[in-house]
């Protein structure tokens, strides 16, 4: 019987609720690959069963430079003694051990870059952090062959700086996600504005709390963790809305579809902090979409392309709070125009939907 071929999946974020490296991997296996992914144990993960090899090691250290260096170091000696077909490096922190295995011992390297790596939020202000990862990207983006990403605006500025040719593979639901749901509840009775993912600056939760006192029956529900949450749960106490604003922690992604289903609204308002955000698409972009839930978005380029070619929701003007309660007011007022989004959402998820975005994937693997 002929072995299959191998793909080697490099990770530092937390395997159990990356679902872009889960869906690929899940479509690798139905290639016919085996896969292997490489991660670290992370407090309060979840610990899932995949189709797929799952290893997590556990590090020294978990922050910082020093973090990336024993990482890396341990990746390169892991990948060194193993054999693969293919090596799959996620983000520009991956990039190093996975560039030079993959030279030593001639193994075809595919970079997914999940964000505009070096231009990203927590490194504005950072001027040598910063010009450390620009300096990476210089050193090894031009040399990769294969390479995607997972918006438009993000491949074609690696391409002006580095004529890299990036691919583009959205990070897009399943189609048959809402499929089969659960009853579940949100802790409020009234209509609700839902935020979903990480709880790091740049959000647009805190513009979003203070909207919230200009809007009748509309709460706010938060599910997700990070690093800004105990400020979060702060700045609702000061501004009085701890009765309005619904912390519901994290949640699996398998149960998320559940929750997402039940918002009246759902909040896209990533902030301009860097390129990174400026050319992102959100992954809850798509999963409202999908989930059929009329959304209220910040005007970012790839965010409201989207918003207007697909007519899936509104902009708002700016970050104020009167503006974005004022923007939101106007769609709960218009019953024809939630109307119009959903049916312009039942229509758009078949065509924004991972069945169709995976094809791309054989480009890259053969």
């Amino acid at each position: 019987m002929k072995k299959k071929n191998k793909v080697f999946v490099a990770v530092t974020n937390d395997i159990s609720t990356d679902y872009r490296v889960h869906k690929i991997c899940s479509y690798l296996i139905k290639l016919g690959f085996d896969v292997v992914v490489y991660g670290r144990v992370l407090p309060n993960t979840i610990t899932v069963k995949r189709a797929y090899t799952i290893i997590r090691k556990k590090h020294f250290f978990n922050n910082n430079f020093l973090f990336y260096a024993e990482y890396n170091i341990r990746l390169f000696f892991y990948i060194l003694f193993r054999k693969f077909n293919y090596i799959v490096s996620n983000d520009l922190d991956t990039l190093p051990a996975c560039f030079f295995t993959s030279k030593l011992k001639n193994i075809d390297l595919v970079y997914d870059s999940h964000e505009l790596f070096s231009e990203g939020p927590e490194l504005q202000g950072r001027a040598f952090v910063q010009n450390f990862w620009r300096k990476l990207e210089d050193f090894f983006l031009p040399r990769i062959k294969k390479s995607y990403t997972v918006s438009q605006s993000i491949a074609d500025f690696y391409d002006k700086k580095y004529q890299n040719k990036m691919g583009v593979i959205k990070n897009v639901p399943l189609m048959n996600a809402y499929s089969n749901l659960k009853e579940v509840k949100f802790p409020t009775d009234k209509r609700t504005i839902l935020y979903q993912g990480v709880l790091n600056p740049g959000r647009g939760i805190k513009p979003m709390i203070k909207a919230l006192k200009y809007i009748d029956n509309l709460d706010l529900v938060i599910i997700g963790y990070g690093k800004v949450e105990q400020e979060l749960r702060m700045f609702v106490a000061k501004e009085k809305m701890d009765e309005r604003v619904h912390f519901l922690g994290r949640i699996d992604r398998g149960k998320l579809i559940n929750y997402t289903k039940l918002a009246t609204l759902g909040m896209v308002l990533e902030e301009p902090l860097g390129l990174s955000f400026t050319y992102s698409l959100p992954n809850k972009l798509f999963d409202f979409i999908h989930a059929e839930i009329p959304i209220i978005a910040g005007n970012m380029p790839e965010i409201s392309r989207i918003i207007n070619e697909y007519k899936v929701g509104v902009t708002v003007e700016d970050y104020s709070p009167e503006k974005i309660a004022s923007k939101i007011n106007e769609v709960l007022n218009d019953a024809a125009l939630l109307s119009s989004i959903k049916k312009h959402q039942q229509e758009t998820k078949e065509i924004l939907c991972w069945e169709i975005e995976s094809k791309k994937l054989d480009n890259y693997f053969k």
